[in-house]
């Protein structure tokens, strides 16, 4: 079984609200010519970035899930209800259907400070408290922000709740971070015996191989851009679920280049406490309501 993604890695203008829109309806239109049913946009893409929040993506983004009958996740800010002085950092995945299927609001840093006063962003953050998977095509997918790819825990809950494809779409250039960031990435990936992808937004004022859009496997990176536009792969996920089902031994059938197991094998709640309770391997349950 696949599941065809795309990470959507835009030139973006925060100075033209119309402009960004109109061009993720086009990458959406794009990836969708691809073969993609899950559309992955930047962080905080289309917008807006910063108070007052003068118009919404959503219903655009909404038509064009719609119109090209795949899933998108697009991203904005949203006040907190019954504060409007402060704000959410959001992803919003919409189904085929144009509906929302559900949001997840970044959890990690707890402080205000990550947002305050930029050039691009400029909101009072506050922290999401929830972290949902949602069955995506008969896929289970979690979301995360940025730069929430240094909390190994946040992965770990949703790969043990049973996430199979962690989308982590980013913000800005990663300049002197850009190394640490490809190694996390693939770390996450390798750890949680799930498929990991990411990619960011590209100013004007940044080089045109400014990005780090990438795809990566448990086992290999298996598409990666430095540059703006649209990188689309298959995610095996029979591969992912045998690699999560079986034990880790010598004679694994057809080789392996990680660990297989990690999620049920290599984990010891009775040792470092439990992180959360681990949805059984989708492979093994699936042998065993198997009769024959």
């Amino acid at each position: 079984m696949n599941l065809r993604i795309a990470v959507v890695q835009p030139r973006t203008f925060p100075e033209d609200r119309e402009v960004n829109v109109k061009h993720a309806v086009r990458y959406i239109e794009q990836a969708a010519a691809q073969g993609a049913r899950v559309v992955c946009l930047a962080e905080t893409y289309p917008g807006p970035w910063t108070p007052p929040l003068d118009y919404d993506p959503i219903p655009d983004l909404s038509r064009a899930a719609r119109d090209q009958d795949v899933y998108v996740i697009g991203g904005t800010i949203e006040p907190v209800p019954g504060d409007g002085d402060r704000f959410h950092n959001v992803l919003v995945l919409l189904g085929p259907d144009g509906s929302e299927v559900g949001r997840y609001r970044r959890m990690i840093p707890d402080g205000p400070w990550i947002y305050a006063g930029g050039s691009f962003w400029d909101f009072d953050y506050h922290p999401g408290d929830q972290l949902p998977v949602f069955e995506v095509d008969g896929a289970t997918v979690g979301l995360l922000i940025c730069s929430e790819v240094y909390v190994p825990e946040l992965a770990r809950i949703l790969a043990l709740r049973g996430a199979e494809v962690l989308f982590m779409p980013a913000g800005l250039w990663k300049a002197r971070q850009w190394d640490n960031w490809r190694v996390l990435m693939r770390a996450r990936a390798i750890e949680n015996l799930a498929y990991t992808a990411t990619c960011q937004n590209i100013l004007g004022t940044e080089p045109a191989n400014a990005g780090l859009a990438m795809i990566c496997s448990p086992e290999e990176v298996i598409a990666e851009s430095s540059h703006p536009g649209i990188l689309v792969a298959d995610c095996d996920l029979s591969r992912l679920r045998q690699l999560r089902a079986e034990e880790d031994r010598r004679d694994f059938p057809g080789g392996k280049a990680c660990k297989a197991g990690a999620l049920w094998q290599w984990y010891r709640p009775d040792r470092f406490g439990p992180l959360q309770p681990p949805a059984p391997p989708r492979g093994r349950r699936e042998a065993e309501a198997d009769p024959s």
